[in-house]
C-alpha cells in the first residue's frame, strides 16, 4: 500500500505564520495563572547555574586569582578569595536544590491544571468535531504539548535565555576591559538566533506534516491491544491490513524526514560556523598575536580571554538551543491557542425547558458537513406529552440523525425543531439535554464501578439502592450481584485486576439502567435492544413500559417489536417520512411498514419452527 498522498495531509501547503512572542506570552500566562512558582523556580535555578558556571567560575574567579599571582600578591588574599568562591558555590547549590525541589511539586500542579483546562474545553466542543479528521489532528497537536511537557520546557527555556543573556553581557563586559577588538569576533553570534528561528519553522512544518501519519500509527498501536478487536484480529486478515496502514504511515514519515533533512543539516552547519568556528579561530588568533608578538597581554589576561571565548560559546549554544526550542514551542502553542479559541457552532440559548408538552419537527432537512447529499429531507412530525412513538426504518434511513438533531448535537440545515412550541435553539443546552433520558445504539460504559456507570457520579451508600433498582429493572442485577464486589465492581480489567468484562448484551442492559435511574420527561431510546436476543428484548420493553408510564417515549429501531406497543408509528425511509399512524392503521394501509412487519414476522416464525424441529 503506497503512503498517503502528501496533498491530502492537513496543512501540507499552508504558509505557516505564527506570532512567536505572542504565543510564548500566552504559554507563560497559563503557567503563571496555574502556579507561578514553576516559572520563578525555573528562573532562579537557571540564573544561579549559568551566571555561576559561565561568569563567576570561568571568568571572574580566574581573573582575580591570576591577577593576584601576576602581581605577586599576598597568599592570604588568595585564600580569602578561594573561601569566598567556596561560599558562593554552596549558596548556588542550595538555590539549585531548593528550586528543583519546589519545581517537582509545581510541575505536577501545572500539568494537572492545564490537563483539566484541555479536558473542559474538549467537553464543550460540538459533537461534529469528533467526526472531523481535521479536528482530531488539531486536538492531537494540542494534547501533545502536555504529553511532551512543553509548558515546563518553555519556563526552562525562557529562564535559560534570560540567564544566558545576563551571563553573556557580564563575560563580554570583562573581555572589553582587556581589548574591545574581541567584540568583532562575537558579532556573528547574533546571527545564530536568526538562523535558529528559520530552523524552528522547518522543524514545526515537518512535525505538522507528520501529524496524520502519527495518528494512524497511534490508532494501530492502540487497536492491537484492545479487547473488543482481539477476536476479529485472530479470525480475519484485518491485522495484515492494519499493518500495511502502519507501514505506509512510517514510509510517509520517512519521505517527510528526508524532505526536510538536508535543509535542517545546512542550517545546523551555518549555525555552528557563526557560533563556534569564527569566534574561536578569531579570538585565538588575536590573543596569540598579542601575547607572542606585541607583549600587550599578560598571562592572566591571555588565560581570561581564552576562557571567555569558551564561556561565550557555552552560553551562546545554551541560549541558541533554548531559543530554538522556544521558537518550536511557539508553533505548537499556536495549536493550543486555536484549540482554546474554537467557538462551538451550537450556541446555547437562554430559556429553561419547562415541563414537556410537545416536540415538533417542522420541514426539517439536514446534511452532514462533509456529505454530498441530505440525510433528512423535509421531515415533519409531532410528538405530544404522554405519547409512545416508534420511529422505524431500515439501517441508514436517518433515524439516528433525528436523535442527534433533537439533542442539538447538530443544528438543522433547513426547517426548525420546536420544544413546547419554541425553537430548541432558544433553550439552554444543558436544560434541553437534561430534559431527555437517552439510550444510544452505540452505547458506552466506562472504566468505573457499575454503580458509578448508572448514576454518573461517585455514589454514597444511600444512592446505591437507587442504582440497584435501575439494574433490576434493566434485567442485569442478577449478573452484577454475582460479581465479587457486586455493584462496586469496576467494568473492564484495564485498571483493576478484580474488574470485570461484560458481554455486549449485558453492557447494553447496564447502559439502559442509566435511563431507569434518571428523572426525565422524555425518553429517547435509539436501538436500546440491538445487542439483545428476542426474549431479553421483550423483557426489556416490558420494563421500559413500566418505567416510562405517564412519560413521553420515542423508540427508534429497525426491529418492530416495540412498534406494536406504541401509540404512533413514524416510518422513515431515505431521509423522509414515508407514512405515520398506529400499528393497525399502517397494517391496513399495506405500505412500507406492513411489508417490513410481514418480513420480520415470517423470519421470526421460521426461527421458531427451526427451534421446534431441533435445529440450532
Amino acid at each position: 500500500m503506497p503512503p498517503p498522498p502528501p496533498h491530502r495531509r492537513l496543512g501540507m501547503h499552508e504558509n505557516v505564520k505564527v506570532p512567536v512572542a505572542k504565543n510564548i506570552i500566552f504559554a507563560l500566562k497559563l503557567v503563571w495563572q496555574t502556579d507561578k512558582k514553576l516559572l520563578i523556580c525555573s528562573f532562579l535555578n537557571m540564573s544561579a547555574d549559568m551566571i555561576f558556571s559561565v561568569f563567576l567560575q570561568n571568568i571572574l574567579f580566574l581573573k582575580v586569582l591570576l591577577g593576584i599571582i601576576d602581581s605577586k600578591g599576598d597568599f592570604r588574599e588568595f585564600v580569602k578569595n578561594l573561601v569566598l568562591f567556596l561560599v558562593l558555590s554552596v549558596i548556588v547549590k542550595g538555590i539549585n536544590w531548593s528550586a528543583n525541589y519546589i519545581r517537582q511539586a509545581s510541575t505536577k500542579k501545572v500539568l494537572k491544571g492545564l490537563n483539566n483546562k484541555v479536558f473542559k474545553k474538549a467537553i464543550e466542543l460540538d459533537v461534529s468535531c469528533y467526526e472531523d479528521p481535521e479536528f482530531y489532528d488539531k486536538y492531537q497537536r494540542a494534547t501533545q504539548i502536555l504529553a511532551w511537557g512543553l509548558f515546563v520546557s518553555v519556563c526552562d527555556n525562557i529562564s535559560s535565555i534570560v540567564a544566558g543573556v545576563i551571563s553573556l553581557c557580564l563575560v563580554i563586559g570583562t573581555v572589553t576591559t582587556i581589548d574591545p577588538m574581541y567584540l568583532l569576533f562575537l558579532v556573528p553570534v547574533g546571527l545564530v538566533f536568526i538562523i535558529e528561528t528559520f530552523k524552528s519553522k522547518l522543524v514545526y512544518k515537518r512535525d505538522r506534516e507528520m501529524t496524520t501519519n502519527n495518528r494512524i500509527k497511534a490508532y494501530v498501536q492502540r487497536t492491537v491491544f484492545l479487547k473488543e478487536f482481539s477476536k476479529d484480529m485472530r479470525t480475519s486478515n484485518i491485522f495484515a491490513v492494519l499493518m500495511e496502514r502502519f507501514k505506509a504511515a512510517i514510509d510517509s514519515n520517512m519521505i517527510i524526514l528526508k524532505k526536510y533533512g538536508i535543509k535542517l543539516f545546512i542550517y545546523s552547519m551555518i549555525s555552528s560556523l557563526f557560533s563556534d568556528f569564527i569566534p574561536t579561530i578569531g579570538t585565538y588568533a588575536l590573543a596569540g598575536y598579542q601575547f607572542v608578538y606585541t607583549n600587550k597581554m599578560t598571562v592572566s589576561a591571555f588565560s581570561v580571554v581564552l576562557s571567555s571565548i569558551n564561556a561565550v560559546q557555552e552560553a551562546t549554544m545554551r541560549v541558541a538551543g533554548s531559543f530554538e526550542m522556544l521558537s518550536q514551542s511557539a508553533f505548537y502553542f499556536q495549536n493550543l491557542r486555536d484549540f482554546f479559541d474554537y467557538e462551538p457552532k451550537i450556541k446555547s440559548g437562554n430559556e429553561t425547558c419547562g415541563e414537556f408538552e410537545s416536540l415538533e419537527f417542522r420541514n426539517v432537512s439536514f446534511r452532514y458537513p462533509s456529505a454530498k447529499k441530505n440525510s433528512l429531507n423535509n421531515v415533519s412530525f409531532k410528538i405530544n406529552k404522554g405519547e409512545t412513538v416508534a420511529l422505524v426504518g431500515v439501517n441508514g434511513a436517518g433515524k439516528s440523525t433525528i436523535v442527534k438533531l433533537l439533542l442539538r448535537f447538530y443544528d438543522t440545515t433547513e426547517g426548525e425543531i420546536l420544544y413546547n412550541g419554541k425553537n430548541i435553539k432558544e433553550y439552554e443546552l444543558s436544560s434541553l439535554r437534561n430534559s431527555y433520558g437517552a439510550v444510544f445504539q452505540d452505547y458506552r460504559n466506562f472504566a468505573v464501578s457499575v454503580f458509578e456507570n448508572i448514576l454518573c457520579h461517585e455514589c454514597t451508600e444511600g444512592e446505591k439502592a437507587a442504582a440497584q433498582k435501575a439494574l433490576e429493572q434493566s434485567g442485569i442485577w442478577e449478573k452484577i450481584s454475582s460479581l465479587p464486589k457486586g455493584g462496586d465492581t469496576v467494568l473492564t480489567k484495564e485498571f483493576e485486576e478484580d474488574g470485570t468484562g461484560l458481554s455486549g448484551g449485558e453492557n447494553q442492559k447496564v447502559s439502559v439502567a442509566r435511563l431507569f435511574a434518571k428523572d426525565f420527561q422524555f425518553a429517547v431510546l435509539d436501538e436500546p435492544s440491538s445487542a439483545l436476543d428476542p426474549i431479553a428484548e421483550y423483557k426489556m420493553y416490558q420494563s421500559l413500559i413500566e418505567v416510562t408510564k405517564g412519560k413521553t417515549v420515542l423508540y427508534i429501531s429497525h426491529r418492530l417489536s416495540s412498534a406494536v406497543l406504541s401509540d404512533k408509528i413514524i416510518v422513515i425511509g431515505d431521509g423522509t417520512v414515508l407514512e405515520a399512524g398506529s400499528h393497525k392503521e399502517l397494517m391496513e394501509n399495506g405500505g412500507e411498514y406492513c411489508r417490513m412487519f410481514t418480513l420480520q414476522a415470517s423470519s421470526y416464525n421460521r426461527d421458531k419452527e427451526d427451534g421446534e424441529n431441533g435445529k440450532d
